[in-house]
């Protein structure tokens, strides 16, 4: 492991004053956008407009192309910061072609999906890792997969989490997730933040649909979620938006974060409200974000 990701796992994040991995910083910014592998005319572009793409070899490629999938990957010369490779699960048949594969790269960061235990992990000791909590057992063993020393974030996913229920649809017909999904997204989110490292947030499907996204963003933003995935570059100026805070709220930190420093230790008044640690760290948070 090398360069910042190496970093990262080397010490993790302090829950508490500064929030989840305030220790190691998250290593992209919050547009990760997927890309399949078996269209590497694709992989520029979206490296370029996107903070960090993801490379997948799992649900965007039709099984008969997932050899070609992998020679293209082999064959790429992207920034190594920048690319995280989706892999098949570790239960699949082509998990081991799919790490052959990637060990012939110089791409450190993995993203593994239906991530269910600690085994799941075993040979993914060399990389960083994001584990894909998108099952019944994967989102219960969230707790477990975050404090394993590989991973550097979970995530989770809907669609398959909803198909491992045997259910048809993640969302009511206004557009609003299920109250399992919800569920879901809250426990991947606090079981992250419990073991000091980063969440994402999942994809929204609906291309079109930008204002759904931004009102998703805007609250991954606002409950601590470090990214959210997409699928189309569409899509990336929109996450970037909501992650990205505007100037009136950044000068309105450092003045909360400056008056602090001179009203000294423990709670003070502030601006006619009561400042705390908690308040305090939100306002670090908007300034990690600028």
């Amino acid at each position: 492991m090398t360069g910042e990701g190496a970093a990262f796992v080397a010490g993790r994040g302090v829950p508490g004053a500064d929030g989840p991995g305030a220790a190691r910083p998250f290593p992209w910014g919050p547009a990760l956008l997927f890309c399949p592998a078996d269209r590497p005319e694709r992989y520029a572009k979206a490296l370029e407009r996107a903070d960090a793409v993801i490379l997948d070899l799992e649900d965007a490629v039709d099984p008969v192309r997932r050899a070609d999938a992998r020679e293209a990957l082999v064959a790429s010369d992207l920034d190594p910061s920048r690319v995280i490779v989706r892999v098949n699960p570790a239960s699949s048949d082509d998990h081991a072609a799919d790490l052959s594969a990637l060990a012939a790269t110089p791409y450190r960061a993995v993203m593994l999906p239906k991530a269910e235990s600690a085994a799941d992990l075993a040979a993914l000791d060399r990389y960083d890792v994001i584990a894909l909590c998108e099952t019944a057992a994967g989102v219960l063993a969230a707790p477990t997969l975050a404090r394993q020393r590989s991973v550097l974030a979970l995530m989770w996913g809907a669609e398959d989490l909803v198909a491992s229920l045997g259910g048809t649809s993640s969302r009511h017909a206004d557009g609003t997730y299920r109250d399992v999904a919800r569920h879901a997204r809250s426990s991947v989110l606090l079981a992250a933040a419990a073991a000091g490292i980063h969440a994402v947030d999942t994809v929204h499907l609906d291309i079109a649909d930008l204002a759904g996204l931004a009102a998703e963003a805007e609250d991954a933003v606002a409950v601590g979620f470090a990214a959210t995935a997409c699928i189309h570059p569409g899509q990336v100026e929109t996450i970037r938006a909501a992650y990205r805070p505007d100037p009136d709220e950044v000068e309105a930190a450092r003045a909360l974060l400056a008056a602090a420093e001179e009203a000294g230790r423990g709670v003070f008044r502030y601006d006619g409200r009561m400042v705390d640690g908690p308040v305090l760290a939100h306002a670090r948070a908007v300034l990690r974000r600028s």
